[in-house]
């Protein structure tokens, strides 16, 4: 997995690219754990498009990245889902706990 962050008035979107697993722990605390922080960032685009495969464990940091960011009133939108990773998000009703734009 590959991660880039762009930070443009006040929304940080975080792109995604290739597997998205618990192997990509790291690299997505990373890309999003300074911005938390940051008072200029008021919410979070995760880019999703250039995902190929997602796991639960992915879910789960989904989940995680959420719950951080609602803790300092931010928000976290999932963006551009291709047709698996939608089905998948669907599958664990991610509509219900985030907005996804398609």
């Amino acid at each position: 997995m590959q991660t880039s962050v762009l930070v443009s008035g006040g929304i940080a979107t975080v792109d995604i690219m290739g597997r998205f697993d618990f192997s990509a722990h790291r690299g997505f605390k990373e890309a999003y754990d300074p911005l938390l922080s940051d008072g200029s960032v008021t919410s979070f685009v995760i880019d999703l498009s250039g995902v190929d495969y997602m796991d639960s464990s992915a879910l789960g940091m989904l989940l995680m990245l959420r719950e951080r960011a609602q803790a300092v009133n931010k928000k976290v939108t999932l963006s551009r889902p291709n047709h698996t990773v939608s089905q998948i998000l669907d599958i664990a009703n991610f509509a219900k706990l985030f907005p996804i734009s398609k």
